[in-house]
């Protein structure tokens, strides 16, 4: 896939219109994080980035003659800081959007202190890449829960419980465009090897909630999943399989994790393990130090899980 850092694409996976997004250049890492901007009625930013690079979504607003004015929604799918770190920024600058914030981590994003602590200690020296979240007042934060619809005119995006990954996750369904805004609810998604990857970071996952996930994204049934990480795919003719597939993946890496624990007996262990066989194609694909941060990550996550 051509991943040109902070040029907007147009979307024309499926039946997709209107739709757009920008590869945010997280971590410095082409191809890893996207965030999405609905030419609605009533535009929607789907997804912020990390905070860093949040002028790549303003230059994509310019890009596209959206108005900042005109932005009605700004919406995240949960509130880890590389899916809702930029919203503050692209609140200040588009003064009449409403940031719709899942209703069980809203309060985290109007004051971001436990946030910020939390990923530091989940992300380690990947902080670096990072910029401090701006709160966001909280007469600007809607509160959204599974059931709920989010009206932008000609599209809609409606609300489904997905709190597996976290429990303040939602994915976003656009029916207009038969497409669901995954959040990390379907794993991630390489384009380049055409491969799905694991997603378990601390301290909220839980594999069977995951798994229950993929159960409502089925029951959705759309034809096109939009990644956050990382960008569209083509789900028409093989949602069931692709969704066993990540299934297969995630549980496989948490048995790997957990027989890895069981033998070496000590977490710091395993997580250098994992960290020093880290996997090849995904080195090709995101570099060393990604790839490697990325391994210890999901790997602190299953450990976390296994001593609750």
């Amino acid at each position: 896939m051509d991943t040109e850092v902070g040029s907007v694409r147009n979307v024309t996976t499926g039946d997709c219109s209107d739709l757009y997004y920008v590869d945010t250049g997280m971590y410095e890492t082409p191809g890893y994080g996207a965030a999405y901007i609905l030419d609605a009625d009533q535009p929607a930013i789907v997804e912020t980035g990390i905070g860093t690079n949040h002028e790549f979504l303003l230059e994509a607003l310019a890009d596209l003659e959206i108005d900042r004015e005109e932005v009605a929604t700004i919406a995240v799918t949960h509130i880890h800081l590389d899916h809702a770190g930029g919203a503050g920024f692209l609140a200040e600058a588009c003064p009449n959007a409403s940031v719709y914030v899942p209703a069980a981590g809203a309060s985290l994003l109007a004051d971001p202190g436990r946030l910020v602590a939390g990923t530091k200690a989940a992300v380690g020296d990947q902080w670096e890449f990072y910029v401090e979240p701006e709160p966001i007042d909280e007469d600007r934060i809607v509160e959204i829960e599974n059931g709920d619809t989010i009206d932008l005119g000609d599209h809609s995006l409606c609300v489904h419980g997905a709190p597996g990954h976290a429990f303040h996750q939602v994915v976003l369904e656009n029916p207009e465009n038969n497409a669901v805004f995954t959040g990390d609810a379907a794993g991630i998604w390489v384009p380049d090897r055409e491969r799905i990857v694991e997603t378990s970071p601390p301290s909220d996952f839980d594999l069977e909630g995951c798994l229950a996930d993929l159960e409502t994204i089925a029951e959705i049934d759309p034809d096109v999943l939009l990644y956050t990480h990382f960008g569209p795919r083509d789900v028409s003719d093989d949602l069931e399989d692709a969704l066993e597939t990540y299934a297969d993946t995630l549980t496989a890496w948490v048995e790997a994790v957990e027989d890895t624990h069981a033998a070496l007996e000590d977490d710091e262990a395993v997580v250098s393990q994992f960290a020093e066989s880290v996997d090849a194609e995904l080195v090709d694909v995101w570099g060393a130090r990604k790839a490697r941060a990325e391994a210890v990550m999901n790997a602190r996550g299953v450990l976390d899980a296994l001593g609750e």
